[in-house]
């Protein structure tokens, strides 16, 4: 087991903005040995479908094969239920984020979609261990209907659950709101003062989303961040790797019983753990 990890996590994935990606993924590329996990949208605001887009699936074939990860996050990435009829949901849902796709729906909605996107995964022999709901919001329909389903977690801005159970571990992230200066200027400072904050922490995540790879100042604090965790000493992993270690470490020992350097190039201008959903190569797990 690794004694302080680094996650490097690409958000919203979708063919219409790996134009913004690929610059910043071909300099990590160029660091080495740095695996990527990828929260792939089946079809981005239900206008970007995968399967519209052979370069870019066979792009994530080669990806997984490299030995990235892909996760699934969510399936429109857009809030397309009723209007918010409470002061609550509407700061949640029109001022904190348009996209909060899973925030309302009921145990069955949710697991329409969940299922759906477990079948774009299953065509494409990509394997799925993890899930992440857009804005990292889920309704408690979303929570039921993730305990029935053969997938190892999800999670939140600060924490990795382990799924059917919901068990919390603690996986501190850093992102960034990159949308003005202001804001950019702002997250800064805040990332600045829990990097430092965190230095001890077992493993640090680094939440990237396309609007950060589409301004040099987010884009390269993103790749110096990187090199500077893995100059420290982190081991870079997916999350399901880092996962996996941790049920590793946990798990009872025979006898016990069981309590148990590439530089930024800044002038671009854009720029799971014992189970997995199984490829249609497989015969398919129970919950």
């Amino acid at each position: 087991m690794h004694e302080r990890s680094v996650l490097l996590v690409l958000h919203d994935v979708a063919p219409h903005n790996w134009a913004d990606y690929r610059p910043f993924v071909e300099a990590v590329d160029a660091l080495g040995a740095v695996p990527i996990t990828w929260l792939v949208v089946p079809d981005f605001h239900h206008r970007d479908a995968l399967t519209a887009h052979g370069d870019f699936q066979r792009l994530l074939d080669r990806r997984v094969i490299k030995g990235d990860e892909l996760a699934l996050h969510g399936y429109y990435h857009c809030d397309d239920q009723p209007a918010p009829r409470t002061p609550k949901d509407w700061f949640m849902r029109r001022l904190y984020t348009h996209e909060a796709e899973f925030y309302q729906l009921s145990q069955a909605q949710a697991l329409d979609r969940l299922q759906d996107g477990i079948e774009v995964f299953r065509r494409h022999d990509w394997p799925l261990h993890g899930f992440v709901a857009p804005a990292w919001l889920m309704s408690q329909g979303t929570r039921e209907a993730l305990r029935q389903l053969p997938l190892s977690y999800t999670s939140s801005p600060q924490h990795l659950y382990r799924l059917p159970d919901f068990t919390p571990i603690d996986a501190p992230g850093l992102t960034w709101s990159a949308r003005s200066a202001w804001r950019r200027g702002v997250s800064r400072v805040i990332s600045d003062r829990r990097e430092q904050r965190w230095h001890a922490a077992p493993v640090i995540r680094l939440g990237v989303h396309p609007v950060d790879m589409r301004h040099a100042f987010s884009r390269c604090y993103w790749l110096e961040t990187l090199q500077r965790l893995l100059n420290a000493g982190r081991t870079p992993l997916t999350k399901a790797a880092w996962l996996a270690e941790q049920v590793v470490a946990q798990a009872p020992r025979p006898g016990e019983t069981g309590n148990s350097s590439a530089s930024c190039n800044c002038s671009h201008s854009s720029a799971a753990p014992g189970k997995s959903v199984p490829s249609s190569g497989s015969s398919a797990s129970g919950s």
